[in-house]
């Protein structure tokens, strides 16, 4: 499992060096970059805990609109919560970053060990929702070291992901690190149920 994870660091930081080279050539990936340099620092000048936080995470639009109605229900139900809501892409932030229901919205600093430490002791969420298809091994383990409630919703699996392979076992390590998974549909519970995944796995559909 070390192994693994050190590879897992390893491909972060190729990724996170590819993106900054390919930012000299391609817009989005330059607004991918931009949006991240100093974001730790501008979190930490802006977060305020005067209320607890629900940290929302969306890859880009389409999991947005996924996130969407629970956003919009926590804002008429819970008032007593602030939103924070971060992209890992730029068409996500660029097209959301103004929407009036979040408290916060930022781009997701690229998982490192490192980033993830600082960004969860720093926004120090009450609950985190993951959307889809989001995992991310450093910030769900950080999220489970500190024993905060997290989630994925709208989940869907698949028998040819990772997960599912003799080689996975880091992967589904981060599954367990899930309060309650909410999957779209009876395959995807099934092939939870066959990792040993079964107790938190309920079938809600999509949130859309």
């Amino acid at each position: 499992m070390t192994d693994l994870k050190i590879l897992y660091n390893i491909a972060i930081a190729i990724y996170g060096a590819l993106i900054c080279v390919a930012s000299l050539f391609n817009h989005k990936a330059r607004l991918f970059c931009r949006g991240r340099k100093g974001l730790l620092k501008k979190i930490a000048s802006e977060i305020d805990h005067s209320k607890p936080i629900i940290w929302f995470h969306c890859s880009s639009v389409g999991e947005f609109e996924q996130a969407r109605p629970l956003i919009e229900w926590y804002k008429e139900n819970r008032k007593e919560y602030r939103i924070l809501l971060t992209f890992f892409s730029p068409s996500g932030y660029e097209m959301r970053k103004n929407y009036p229901l979040a408290d916060w919205i930022y781009y997701l600093p690229l998982d490192s060990a490192s980033n993830a430490r600082k960004f969860i002791g720093l926004v120090s969420p009450n609950k985190a929702i993951f959307i889809k298809y989001e995992f991310w091994y450093n910030y769900l383990s950080q999220l489970h070291k500190k024993g905060i409630e997290t989630y994925i919703v709208s989940a869907i699996f698949r028998e040819d992901q990772v997960f599912f392979k003799p080689y996975g076992g880091l992967f589904r390590r981060m599954l367990k690190s899930f309060t309650a998974l909410f999957v779209q549909d009876e395959l995807s519970k099934k092939l939870l149920d066959g990792i040993g995944i079964t107790d938190n796995v309920m079938i809600c559909g999509d949130t859309r």
